[in-house]
């Protein structure tokens, strides 16, 4: 169980990790840079992205490092360590909450909104503009949150 334990650590901190880079990325140059360029534009490449990340193996990481959170939550609980368990925990929970089902509950909606509007009209141009700041804010949360949990993970690593 101890190997088992070992491993789910392992990849839980490398995925949770990955993904923060990739979060990091959009907060920190990406939307960055499609708020420099035409609404239109910077619809039509958000759009092309949001098709494209679906299909690609972002969610052959993104999906199963939640589940695997989720096993680690009940890991922890179930052989409650002390501190590597509250640990593993946070780490989770980091992940799981505020990284994965933040993405459900706003980025996906503002995104299936934004895939409805194109064109520089008023309304698209309203909506990039609010779309701009506010996923690019729940994204600075889903960054820091899942660099938390890979931190986490790691500091459980270290003790386990």
């Amino acid at each position: 169980m101890q190997i088992v334990l070992i491993l789910s650590l392992v990849a839980a901190a490398l995925g949770s990790g990955l993904i923060a880079g990739i979060f990091f990325a959009f907060s920190t140059f990406i939307m960055t840079a499609f708020s420099r360029i035409p609404a239109e534009q910077g619809i039509a490449a958000m759009n092309s992205i949001n098709v494209t990340i679906v299909r690609s193996p972002f969610m052959a990481l993104f999906v199963p490092t939640a589940i695997l959170c989720l096993v680690i939550a009940v890991l922890a609980v179930i052989n409650w360590r002390g501190g590597v368990s509250a640990l593993m925990l946070a780490g989770a929970a980091f992940y799981v909450v505020a990284s994965f089902l933040s993405t459900i509950i706003f980025n996906v909606p503002m995104n299936d909104a934004l895939e409805k509007v194109s064109g520089n009209g008023p309304e698209a141009v309203a909506l990039w503009s609010t779309y701009l700041k506010d996923w690019t804010w729940w994204n600075h949360v889903r960054t820091v949150a899942s660099l938390l949990a890979s931190v986490a993970f790691v500091r459980a690593l270290m003790i386990v």
